[in-house]
């Protein structure tokens, strides 16, 4: 019988996992577990925890960073799918970042590599191409990436995907979601409208469930107190547009966060009519994934940066995003701190399984390098008056002398991390049973 050693990859990825969903009841942690087992990408996407426990103390990172110049604010789980469609009452859909969960400062190449690895894993998962097409879509995304920051800096901050900066099939899906979908729909989907009856959440909805009195009092009362984390951000607010109308519990919501406490608030919208009303998106906030694999000294300065976990959230949603959500605050409820964010009319994931050339994904690689360098020269600027112009100049002055360096570090990381997932996620599959 062969002893366990700290070389035994398989008992280290179970134990992480086991440990990080211990707090998780049984069904959800089941469930959890199913949807992570569908394919790499899904066990990549819900082991975020996994891949900062690996790559955090990676000495890599010294070669193009590593410094307080090259920190910014993180997106902090930067995949695929954390890119996607939404909007709200100006009714202009936009693509861009749209998970803020795992949030927080740091050096860029975090999101960068994580961002590579996932469209590793989908370019794998898609299976159709030639092995020379997966690199030459990662160095696009690259380029993409660095040419963004040599950008003015401003103009570059200031860029962000509709359907009228973009083109091909972007451009499609935007105005797609556009046409498919908004508030009206949304409101359909989610709540039912009875003659002289206040709109509510149908009652009998698979993804919705009802709570008890005293939950429904408590969460009342928060929502209350929640709007003082909003100051003046919402237009026209009012503590009668804030009235709220119904609340429940959201089901089987994410993956990486299914499990977690959260809940829908059906608000009173900003007009007189039945038909604008807000569903706030009311989720429990954990520490993110970095902060796990700080050291103590590291969870110190953490802790003096932020009030709460719900502060945190909204600090990094306002920092990186484009048109930030004018409803992102916090609550809590017990001894829990929860974000609250508007439930965009236009949500919607982008269909990269419906990539199905090598010139589809080369444009979408592009939006996505432009995406992640916008949203970092952002967050830089919200550490620092001068912060976008200080971030661009060290990355660039680290990446372009050695541009082929540069380049060949990601591409060989992400592929070998790639490989280290899928044979996680193989491991996993045993532990399963599968």
């Amino acid at each position: 019988m062969r002893a366990a050693t700290a070389h035994n990859r398989e008992q280290q990825v179970i134990e992480a996992l086991e440990g990080f969903n211990a707090g998780l009841n049984e069904v959800d942690k089941r469930q959890k577990y199913e949807r992570m087992a569908e394919s790499a990408f899904s066990f990549f996407r819900g082991s975020n925890h996994l891949y900062w426990q690996d790559l955090y103390r990676d000495w890599h990172f010294s070669l193009f960073g590593g410094t307080t110049e090259t920190q910014t604010w993180l997106q902090g789980d930067a995949h695929l799918h954390n890119f996607g469609a939404y909007g709200s009452h100006d009714d202009c859909v936009r693509f861009g970042l749209d998970d803020f969960d795992d949030g927080i400062v740091g050096d860029y190449q975090y999101d960068l590599w994580r961002l590579l690895v996932s469209l590793v894993l989908a370019l794998r998962e898609n299976g159709a191409f030639k092995p020379a097409v997966q690199p030459e879509v990662l160095k696009t995304l690259i380029d993409s990436y660095l040419q963004t920051l040599q950008q003015d800096v401003a103009e570059a901050s200031d860029w962000v995907a509709t359907a009228q900066t973009t083109d091909g099939r972007l451009q499609a899906f935007l105005i797609r979601v556009a046409e498919k979908k908004g508030r009206k729909r949304m409101l359909q989907k989610w709540t039912c409208l009875d003659a002289g009856e206040p709109r509510r959440f149908i009652t009998d909805h698979p993804k919705l469930a009802p709570l008890s009195e005293s939950e429904r009092t408590a969460l009342s009362q928060a929502l209350i107190e929640y709007q003082a984390t909003l100051g003046d951000q919402v237009p026209g607010h009012s503590h009668q547009h804030f009235k709220v109308k119904d609340l429940a519990r959201r089901l089987n919501a994410g993956t990486g966060s299914l499990g977690s406490d959260r809940f829908y608030a059906l608000v009173e919208g900003q007009g007189e009519a039945d038909h604008d009303d807000v569903i706030l998106d009311i989720k429990a906030q954990q520490p993110p994934a970095a902060w796990r694999v700080m050291s103590a000294t590291e969870r110190a300065e953490y802790e003096q940066m932020f009030c709460h976990e719900g502060e945190r959230h909204a600090l990094a949603f306002q920092a990186m995003a484009r048109h930030p959500d004018p409803y992102v605050g916090w609550l809590q409820l017990g001894e829990q701190v929860f974000s609250v964010r508007e439930r965009s009319p236009f949500k919607a994931d982008y269909p990269v399984d419906k990539l199905h050339k090598p010139k589809h994904w080369h444009h979408q690689a592009e939006i996505w390098g432009r995406i992640l360098a916008a949203s970092h020269l952002r967050g830089a600027a919200a550490l620092g008056e001068q912060g976008a112009e200080v971030f661009a100049n060290a990355v660039l002055q680290l990446s372009l002398p050695r541009r082929e360096a540069f380049t060949a570090l990601l591409l060989s990381m992400a592929q070998a991390y790639a490989d280290c997932v899928q044979n996680d996620y193989a491991s996993y599959c045993r532990y399963l049973g599968r």
